[in-house]
């Protein structure tokens, strides 16, 4: 296959599904190449380095929530409703991917598909009182907590039963229980139970944005 001829939606797509099979350590362009059956250096034609490549990767997922819905439940509810149900579409979609929170993390998107669901947010919360740079902090730190918690769930839980055995919290807790008992029984919490955790979380979330930046016709 000529490396001119190599299509970058195709090298995006398998990039995705070499990423569920080997993770993101096992993620390398030599690796993807095989995956492909061209050599190494074709894919510079369209990726400068690994980063490129989880660039468009990000930008993929993030095209793939908003076909599913994601944006779309802003208008007419309560910000947090709203702000609960883009947090859940979102872990969603990120544990979709093996890494998918690390690959998502920290990327600059290379188109502006987001832009859209992002000013419909913003905008919602101005509607109901928010000055804009409240807005933005309210969103942010929901959308940091989001990838923050996957990131966490999935260096225990891979994939759906997929699960680091060095994640044990029987074992943590006969190692530990008799010494640090508090330390060994949150083990139990703190690697167990991720959608209860979750929806703790955003509890606390809520009622840190509605202490802190919402306005009192939003409380």
């Amino acid at each position: 296959m000529a490396a001119t001829r190599l299509d970058r939606d195709k090298v995006v797509e398998t990039a995705l599904g070499l990423l569920n099979a080997e993770g993101l350590e096992g993620l390398t362009l030599r690796r993807l190449a095989k995956e492909l059956q061209v050599q190494a250096p074709a894919l510079y034609w369209h990726f400068a380095n690994k980063q490129a490549l989880l660039d468009a990767m990000a930008t993929r997922m993030l095209r793939q929530m908003l076909e599913r819905g994601m944006g779309q439940e802003v208008p007419g509810s309560d910000w947090r409703d709203w702000i609960a149900t883009a947090c859940r579409g979102t872990r969603r979609a990120l544990l979709a991917y093996r890494d998918g929170a690390r690959v998502f993390s920290g990327t600059h998107l290379t188109d502006d598909s987001h832009a859209g669901a992002l000013e419909r947010y913003l905008g919602a919360f101005v509607e109901q009182g928010f000055r804009v740079e409240d807005a933005v902090n309210a969103w942010f730190t929901a959308y940091t907590f989001t990838i923050g918690f996957v990131i966490e769930e999935q260096a225990v839980q891979q994939l759906p039963g997929r699960r680091d055995p060095r994640y044990d919290t029987d074992e943590r807790q006969a190692r530990l229980g008799g010494e640090f008992p508090l330390v060994g029984e949150a083990g139990r919490e703190m690697f167990d139970h991720y959608d209860a955790r979750f929806e703790t979380g955003l509890r606390i979330l809520v009622a840190g944005i509605e202490r802190t930046l919402a306005p009192d016709g939003a409380r």
